[in-house]
């Protein structure tokens, strides 16, 4: 399947698996700065490690010469699991493939494979994005997913740090993140992650805690209110019409940011929507 993915990105005489297989010592090899796995499951590789005592390296990594050494093209963690054996040597495959092909490589390669992060799937989707110069909809179809599921995955990319690093140390689910998405600032998406992560929510609380927050916004006075009772009836519906329509708008997961000003001869918003990436 890494294959067929692949060949969709590189031609198809670089994927090729007639090159051979040669023993490379385990400390000339580096990792790949592509990678998009940031977290590595120290269980997970020692179970590895043990399969490959029992067994070897049935599938070799894949390589490509750098400045001197070997730079990691796919199979960290074999890599990593043959480190902590103390072996010398590791069965290797030498490519060679310039910078976008690697990353490509790399990022396809932990795509095909379960265990990355919501977060980290976003951000190797987003690097392809960049390298190739697609659309959501053409990275979609070179991947053989749907573009809803590219989509929802680059919108976690719109939230704060801190979700990004719960997502990441995988303290909240994805839905989790996507509920926050409806709020419509950092703040309260964080105060709303924070809570989640200290009293242990489950992905429906969280969303009726959104839900509630949101319809908390839209009951609380404005702060300038004394004026706003001097406006006419005529500009009272249209400032609340367009305050409604903002929020309907933050509801279906845009991160609207709304500034308004009430100045003596007019009343002013100032609103934006982010495009969409690839657009």
């Amino acid at each position: 399947m890494m294959k067929e993915a692949l060949t969709r990105f590189l031609n198809p005489k670089d994927t090729a698996e007639s090159a051979a297989v040669v023993e490379i010592r385990v400390d000339e090899i580096v990792s790949n700065p592509f990678q998009p796995r940031t977290v590595f499951d120290e269980e997970s590789i020692a179970e590895l490690a043990r399969t490959i005592q029992t067994h070897g390296v049935i599938q070799p990594i894949i390589v490509r010469r750098r400045n001197g050494k070997y730079e990691l093209i796919a199979g960290e963690r074999r890599w990593r699991a043959v480190k902590s054996l103390g072996w010398p040597t590791i069965p290797a495959i030498v490519k060679e493939m310039n910078d976008a092909q690697t990353a490509s490589a790399a990022l396809i390669e932990n795509l095909q494979r379960e265990g990355l992060t919501p977060i980290e799937e976003a951000v190797a989707y987003q690097q392809l994005i960049e390298l190739h110069g697609l659309t959501q909809e053409s990275l979609a179809q070179r991947l053989g997913k749907g573009q809803s599921t590219i989509a929802n995955k680059l919108r976690l990319l719109h939230l704060p740090k801190e979700v990004h690093q719960a997502l990441l140390t995988r303290k909240i689910t994805e839905r989790h993140a996507r509920a926050l998405l409806a709020l419509p600032s950092e703040e309260l998406q964080i105060r709303l992650l924070h809570e989640c992560m200290e009293q242990g929510w489950n992905v429906r609380q969280m969303e009726e805690r959104v839900q509630a927050t949101l319809m908390g916004l839209e009951r609380k006075p404005p702060a300038r209110r004394s004026r706003r009772k001097g406006l006419s009836r005529d500009v009272r519906l249209a400032v609340n019409t367009i305050k409604q329509s903002v929020t309907m708008i933050e509801r279906s997961g845009l991160q609207v940011s709304c500034e308004e000003r009430d100045d003596e001869a007019y009343y002013e918003f100032i609103i934006r929507i982010p495009k969409p990436s690839g657009s």
